[in-house]
């Protein structure tokens, strides 16, 4: 299952790059995409949501909703 996030402070790809990074030391087979116009993250994992959004908001960035 797909986890569809919108991160509002995403802006540019050095912000994309960051959150991929960040997702991949957690689980390196994680399939992660980042539109960086909509700012939403979309992630396939086997970690669960809470760490997946744990992970981004770590890095730096904000989670609409969350």
């Amino acid at each position: 299952m797909a986890l569809k996030l919108k991160v509002s402070n995403l802006a540019g790809e050095k912000s994309a790059a960051a959150i991929t990074e960040s997702i991949h030391l957690l689980e390196p087979q994680a399939k992660v995409n980042v539109d960086v116009n909509s700012k939403i993250v979309t992630v396939e994992s086997k970690a669960s949501e809470e760490s997946i959004k744990q992970l981004i908001v770590a890095a730096g960035y904000t989670i609409e909703g969350y």
